[in-house]
């Protein structure tokens, strides 16, 4: 796993080869395998593959979403926030991991922030979204994660470039032993 962590990075750019059958049906199991406060699992999985909707879905946010044009699949990661508190983390949880499996299959992926985003000037990211998809208005999005076979490539981020300030012992107060 922290190999997977150490190799994993955002990518924007993607091949125009379509995923495979068993490869979806992996990603499904890992999006319904994600844990969820108190297993109830408010979290609803919308997987669009449709190249017309993906170019519609990439139009979410002025900037920061465009890439998804181009993606061979997108997820919306959306809950049922009538069902949860907590939809919000079990929504992150469910995109992480969707993006770790995705990665161990050797696939690219990217965050796409929807919640508390904009659209246009009276129109949140979450409404395009809700509308373009027909979303209830208690069906809350979190993030779009889109996937595909990456046409770029990154080096790993190296560990001495970590913010190892962010690190404490025992206490808030700065460890002399947190820098390594």
């Amino acid at each position: 796993m922290i190999d997977l962590l150490r190799t994993r990075r955002t990518i924007r750019k993607y091949t125009q080869k379509p995923l495979d059958a068993r490869t979806v049906d992996t990603l499904i199991e890992a999006l319904l395998r994600s844990p969820s406060s108190r297993s109830i699992k408010p979290w609803e999985f919308i997987l669009v593959d449709d190249r017309e909707l993906l170019s519609k879905l990439s139009k979410a946010r002025e900037h920061g979403s465009l890439h998804l044009r181009d993606a061979a699949l997108g997820v919306v990661i959306c809950a049922d926030s009538t069902k949860s508190d907590v939809w919000i983390e079990d929504c992150s949880i469910a995109a992480i991991l969707l993006q770790m499996t995705a990665h161990a299959l050797g696939l690219g992926t990217c965050w796409i922030q929807i919640r508390n985003r904009e659209h246009s000037k009276p129109i949140t990211a979450e409404q395009y979204i809700q509308d373009l998809l027909g979303l209830p208005q208690h069906i809350k999005v979190e993030c779009m994660v889109s996937i595909g076979y990456p046409d770029e490539t990154k080096k790993p981020a190296a560990i001495s470039k970590q913010d190892h300030d962010k690190i404490r012992h025992n206490h808030h107060e700065r460890s002399s032993t947190a820098k390594r």
